[in-house]
């Protein structure tokens, strides 16, 4: 089935009013005070950009501005509707495996990170903002694009100037870096960002299922919940920098929130206008086809189609140039015009923050170690620093984690991007030891800037306990050839606080002096019911208990030792006696030591 093309044309003047006009229909019921589905949504007229992004997760490459109906799509179409049975607008429609692919990641981080609150329809607002669901659904059966989906080459032409970082491996441009794939991710940004959502081994973001659980676990970090609107704002806002962006994505957040359907693939409706389409007006007046009202581009061709070089999310540069926001459309082109070189009168634009930097410098960072499970209680403290050595502030500093480790910073993630203060210094989020011991690194380095970065070395300790003691006083005692009637159960301690999780070995040691193992004496059994005196490998519990297992006794008899080490140093050591049964005590009251008449030798048996 041929894709369906549903474009609206914005001509010339008519395109901001038109596009205010349907935003500000759209997202008026996001005031306070008004409710959608029941619920306060409130307008993110107040939001500003997160303090932490870094940059935005698509380098300020353009974004579709394409706004949803202003009708809604509930109730969603019949299966068995008629030709005559009314039917949802097309918008409301998403192709079959890209809706699966946001459903599924949601799905991943609601179990991974429940308390983000990712609802699948704001990755599929941001996948029809940034690609027009993967240009209406061009997708194969795993989920990978037919033809690459390539933003514009980010060369500070109208667009952020990223250099490249990938040696062409994703974006074919070895000089400058350019957007890609569905969720149009650059590739520094999916280095670190990048998911495996279809399981194949592979981390490939021209894939939709590895694009959206990448997009996913980029809007849940810095432990934000989305749903709650403030941080729903900075999430978006952290995607793309733009007060415009944000009000299209919400837009169509809540047009999906209202009800979608399902659609076959390669079917879906394909963007038109753009937010760099300056060119539109000056198109519009010298183009027959531009002007025409409901021209049609050639078949086959969108904004990201035909050749790939379609952009799929704009932002502001990162030099403060901010891409145009006409939203006309019909014009088969949607390759920006060059732009014209700077004249001589043209005024130089001052330096901004990012390239006042010349470098690094530790900012007393103190000792970064910490037990496995525990939250180091330093933090990195990084400065940015001009060739003289002054601050400068309002500078991007992405703290990436590095090595064999399952170490993160709060909020599970591996990268975290701060922004330098007035005293030109960014603290990194907390790091969270995992369960890896040894030594990974942090590297610190300038966002948008190519210095020289920091490497902070960390070390994570096994889990520790400096004190044992016995949660039960009840001597433990046994006859030869018996078993202990009560097991051993001790708490660990670390500073006064239960330590969990700790390696302990307990051992039947030969005496005080001697930590040898005793060959005689109190015994546990092995799988095989085999007598064993050390048992190794063990681990103290989330309450910071340990219980050992059943104690047996030889025919030796005697006081005997079992010492039971933690690691950190811990000792404790439990006395065990194993004696005779007490035969010496007294009868009983009404007792007698002669024996019954019915017990006696010559008792006649009964009847």
């Amino acid at each position: 089935m041929a894709a369906y093309f549903g474009r609206r044309l914005y001509k010339g003047a008519a395109t901001t009013a038109v596009a205010a006009a349907a935003v500000a229909a759209l997202t008026a019921s996001q005031a306070p005070g008004n409710t959608v589905d029941g619920q306060d949504r409130p307008t993110a007229a107040g939001a500003t950009p997160a303090p932490d992004d870094d940059g935005a997760a698509t380098g300020n490459s353009p974004y579709y501005t394409d706004l949803p109906p202003l009708n809604s799509p509930s109730p969603a179409p019949s299966a068995t509707a008629g030709p005559s049975t009314p039917q949802t607008p097309a918008e409301a429609g998403i192709p079959a495996t890209v809706l699966d692919a946001y459903k599924k990641a949601a799905a991943e981080l609601r179990a991974d990170k429940p308390g983000c609150n990712l609802p699948w329809e704001l990755l599929a607002a941001i996948g029809k903002v940034e690609s027009g669901q993967a240009r209406g659904g061009r997708v194969n059966a795993e989920g990978t694009t037919l033809t690459p989906i390539l933003g514009p080459v980010l060369n500070g032409s109208g667009f952020a100037h990223i250099s490249d970082t990938d040696h062409g491996a994703y974006d074919g441009d070895a000089t400058y870096d350019r957007a890609i794939g569905p969720m149009q991710f650059i590739p520094s940004t999916w280095a670190w960002a990048g998911r495996d959502g279809n399981g194949d081994g592979k981390k490939d973001p021209n894939n939709v299922y590895d694009a959206a659980l990448a997009a996913g676990h980029y809007l849940c970090r810095n432990g934000w919940d989305l749903s709650n609107a403030a941080d729903l704002d900075k999430a978006i806002l952290s995607y793309n920098n733009s007060r415009d962006y944000l009000n299209t994505v919400r837009s169509w957040l809540e047009y999906y929130r209202r009800g979608t359907h399902t659609i076959p693939d390669g079917t879906g409706t394909l963007p038109s206008g753009r937010s760099d389409d300056t060119t539109r007006t000056h198109r519009a007046s010298s183009s027959p086809a531009a002007s025409t009202p409901g021209a049609s581009p050639r078949p086959g061709h969108s904004g990201k189609d035909g050749d790939g070089s379609g952009g799929g999310s704009g932002r502001p540069s990162d030099s403060g140039t901010t891409p145009g926001t006409g939203n006309g459309g019909g014009g088969p082109s949607r390759t920006p015009s060059p732009t014209p070189s700077r004249s001589a009168s043209q005024p130089t634009m001052p330096p901004t923050p990012t390239d006042r930097v010349d470098h690094l410098a530790d900012a007393h960072t103190g000792k970064l170690t910490a037990m496995a499970g525990d939250t180091f209680a330093q933090r990195i403290h990084t400065r940015a620093e001009t060739e003289a050595g002054a601050a400068v502030a309002k500078v991007r500093i992405r703290f990436t984690i590095i090595g064999d480790t399952d170490t993160t910073f709060a909020g599970g993630e591996k990268v975290a991007t701060v922004l330098t203060d007035a005293t030109g210094v960014a603290v990194a989020p907390a790091l969270r030891a995992g369960e890896q011991t040894g030594g990974f690194t942090v590297r610190a380095l300038v966002v948008g800037r190519t210095v020289s970065g920091l490497e902070y070395r960390a070390t994570v300790t096994e889990r520790a306990a400096d004190t044992l003691t016995r949660t039960s006083d009840t001597p433990l005692t046994c006859t030869p050839g018996g078993a202990f009637a009560d097991r051993v159960e001790v708490r660990a301690t670390y500073e006064g606080a239960a330590a969990d999780g700790v390696a302990a070995t307990a051992t039947l040691v030969t005496s005080a002096d001697d930590p040898a193992e005793n060959d005689k004496g109190p015994y546990f059994k092995d799988a095989d019911g085999k007598p064993v005196r050390t048992l190794k490998d063990l681990r103290t519990d989330d309450k910071g208990l340990l219980t050992l297992p059943k104690l047996y006794a030889d025919d030796t008899t005697g006081t005997f030792l079992l010492r039971i080490t933690t690691t950190g140093g811990a000792t404790l050591t439990v006395e065990l006696k194993v004696a005779p049964a007490d035969t010496s005590a007294e009868p009983s009251p009404g007792s007698s030591a002669e024996p019954s008449p019915s017990t006696s030798a010559d008792a006649s048996p009964s009847a």
